[in-house]
């Protein structure tokens, strides 16, 4: 499941890098563009205010001005003074306000008012048309300015927090690597020393049941060498019966003859020759003499039972010794080996997931590098702006002012020419 999990996430990771590079890809070139407009924009402006101030400077030479005087068309000199006064004093609240203006656009109209106040036939409506452009152009400049504002400030702060959330997941990742890899570590431990116990026990059990071997076989030739000799002291008593008690002879078969002669061949090496018999006097049986070597035969057989009970009980408590010791060996064997294999299977789930996290940790360090890219591209876009925002809202303010002032000068203007045309014509009648 957690492997399951890590890809999954794995996954989503790279879709969302994917898309970020590709966000990333598009603003770039966004960028691009407006700043090569920009950069056209302020060289536009700059030429052009350097054109309409030579213009200017030229218009208002006292020789111009003179020239102007006479080549201008007769006129009421009324008319003439109060439409120069108000040309003059709306030209000088536009000059006043013309090297502050917010944007290229506003900067070029302005010299565009001052021109047409220039002109020798001032049409105040058009004047007035392009004013009222002027100020709807603005107000648009400074919505445009609050939405990139928000924009930038929105911007920044869910990159920024997206750049401390990858950092956040690269620690993480890296802390469960490292618990990874001690994991895999002592797990390499703990399969050495259980593969080493493993193959010790398999040793001790290889000598135990050597040792056993070599026991039960020197148990059976004890037994077999203690039923002989007690085979032959039977053998043996029985003889003696035969010449001192003859109701308690049991006669020999021939096989049990030829097995006596074969143990006595055996016991004595070559059978020597007799020698010649001694004089022989006169014989009698000494029944008491017999009795104690019957009884000394007898002694050695009950020594003979007793040494192989003792062999069959010393066999019997060894073997069951063996059995037990095999039965747990075989047991403790089983839960190693057992261990050995959880042990495995755990080891080679950990380095899959030790896999998966350095996977993980390369994935998401190339995305917490194109979060840091983008980061920067957005301060190069936007800092110029957030910095100069309240310098540029309260210069285009000064500026809506200064327009709205030109406007109400040349409106007074207006209203004072219509006065004189009144007044003039007035004259004109009573003459």
């Amino acid at each position: 499941m957690a492997v399951v999990r890590m890809k999954q996430e794995l996954t989503e990771s790279e879709a969302a890098l994917i898309e970020n590079q590709k966000f990333l890809k598009d603003l770039d070139s966004d960028c691009k563009t407006k700043t090569g407009e920009m950069e056209e924009r302020v060289k536009t402006r700059s030429e052009e205010l350097l054109a309409i101030h030579d213009t200017i400077k030229i218009l208002n030479d006292d020789d111009a001005l003179e020239m102007f005087k006479k080549t201008l068309p007769s006129a009421s000199l009324v008319q003439i003074d109060a439409k120069k006064e108000a040309t003059k004093k709306a030209m000088q609240v536009l000059h006043n306000i013309n090297d502050q203006a917010s944007s290229k656009e506003s900067g070029a109209d302005l010299r565009f008012l001052e021109l047409a106040l220039m002109g020798r036939k001032v049409d105040f409506t058009k004047v007035f048309k392009m004013i009222d452009e002027m100020i709807v152009i603005l107000k648009q400049e400074q919505v445009d300015d609050d939405a990139k504002q928000e924009y930038c400030n929105m911007q920044l702060d869910t990159t920024k927090d997206k750049a401390k959330g990858l950092t956040k997941n690269i620690k993480d990742l890296e802390v469960d690597l490292d618990e990874k890899t001690n994991a895999i570590g002592t797990l390499k431990e703990d399969l050495k020393t259980l593969n080493a116990g493993i193959a010790e026990l398999d040793r001790l059990v290889a000598d135990a049941t050597r040792q056993r071997k070599e026991e039960n076989e020197e148990f059976t030739q004890v037994i077999s060498n203690d039923m002989a000799a007690k085979e032959l002291l039977a053998f043996a008593k029985n003889r003696l019966q035969k010449f001192y008690n003859p109701k308690l002879y049991k006669p020999a078969k021939k096989a049990e003859t030829e097995d006596l002669e074969f143990l006595q061949i055996v016991s004595h090496g070559k059978k020597q020759e007799p020698g010649p018999p001694p004089a022989l006097g006169s014989y009698e049986k000494k029944s008491e003499s017999s009795s104690g070597v019957m009884q000394m035969i007898d002694l050695l057989v009950r020594d003979l039972e007793k040494e192989m009970a003792e062999a069959e009980k010393q066999e019997e408590m060894a073997q069951k010794a063996y059995e037990e010791l095999m039965s747990d060996s075989a047991e403790k064997r089983a839960k190693d080996v057992k261990a050995v294999q959880v042990k495995e299977a755990a080891k080679a789930d950990n380095e899959e997931l030790k896999t998966s996290a350095e996977g993980d940790i390369k994935a998401k360090k190339q995305e917490f590098m194109a979060v840091e890219t983008y980061i920067s591209q957005l301060h190069a876009e936007c800092d110029w702006l957030l910095q100069n925002f309240d310098l540029r809202k309260s210069a285009r303010a000064e500026e809506l002012d200064a327009l709205k002032q030109a406007k109400a000068v040349l409106a007074g203007a207006n209203f004072s020419l219509l006065q004189s045309k009144t007044s003039l014509l007035s004259r004109h009648r009573s003459l």
